[in-house]
């Protein structure tokens, strides 16, 4: 099966997973559980399939972030609640906004159930060797709601994703920043927003720019060379061929029907509003989305 599936997926299932980040019902939650701000309750939120996992590793999963954002949260989270109690306020929550954003039909139609039955199908046959937030989710059980278990399975390709993404960043040479300054100078984030939200100041920014001209990737203004973009494209590409395998795992017949299955529920997120524009994952409501973690 062509990489060019496992880019069409993620245009699909992205939106789906991007609600556990941006919806009020998830944020209550958090709050509910005594989690601190929206930044502790993204790390215990994301982090929490891992167990109570330290500020080091979660650093280094998650790759972008500087270890000052993260160990502002970490271990501190699970003071408040420990990982089973996140992920149980995390499944509640979730399930609470799929109902809000598509209405009470929809997540009990027969289309949500056969989505969520064909991405499980695809998650739980995804290769998560050397991928430890994949494994991670993919180890937990399997949700009785079907809605909740649409958004589990494709939590767990997404995070499938991510990893085979940060192991080819690894392999080319391309550190957390350099990763970022590469996603902006594509066009596909806001520079601004990507270094706030993830706490880098501008010195290793603009480091991490000089590196990337070092290599021929950028220019003196910041913008992509036709080196830099065929490595950014290479890069992409590699990512999309790691993530192929649960794809061809289900069939081709299968994956085109949960394609489809998912077209609708991407397209209802991304015209609601709820993720922002300049939110740092470069999904858009003008189109599918491009390339991004």
């Amino acid at each position: 099966m062509g990489d060019t599936v496992a880019r069409s997926l993620w245009e699909r299932f992205e939106p789906v997973h991007g609600l556990v980040y941006f919806t009020p019902e998830v944020r209550r939650a958090a709050d509910d559980l005594g989690l601190r701000g929206f930044w502790m309750g993204y790390f215990a939120l994301r982090a929490a399939p891992l167990g109570p996992a330290p500020a080091p590793v979660v650093t280094s999963c998650f790759y972008v972030f500087h270890p000052d954002r993260v160990t502002r949260a970490l271990p501190d989270a699970w003071g408040y609640a420990d990982p089973a109690a996140v992920l149980a306020a995390r499944a509640r929550a979730v399930g609470a906004a799929m109902t809000g954003v598509y209405g009470p039909e929809v997540v009990a139609s027969e289309e949500m159930a056969e989505a969520a039955d064909l991405a499980w199908a695809a998650a739980e046959a995804a290769d998560t060797a050397g991928r430890v937030l994949g494994a991670a989710n993919q180890a937990l059980a399997r949700p009785a709601e079907p809605h909740i278990r649409l958004w589990q399975a494709l939590t767990t390709l997404r995070e499938h994703r991510g990893d085979g993404h940060v192991a080819v960043l690894v392999g080319r040479g391309v550190g957390p920043v350099e990763a970022m300054v590469l996603k902006c100078a594509a066009g596909e984030s806001d520079e601004e927003a990507q270094r706030q939200t993830r706490k880098w100041d501008l010195e290793p920014w603009q480091a991490a720019r000089a590196r990337l001209g070092a290599r021929g990737w950028l220019d003196e203004d910041g913008h992509l060379t036709k080196e830099g973009a065929a490595a950014r494209d290479e890069i992409e590409a590699d990512t999309d061929a790691a993530a192929a395998q649960p794809w061809n795992a289900l069939g081709t017949e299968a994956t085109a029907r949960l394609a489809d299955l998912l077209a609708p529920l991407a397209r209802t997120v991304l015209d609601s509003g709820i993720v922002p524009p300049a939110n740092p994952v470069g999904l858009t409501r003008g189109s599918w989305g491009t390339a991004g973690r």
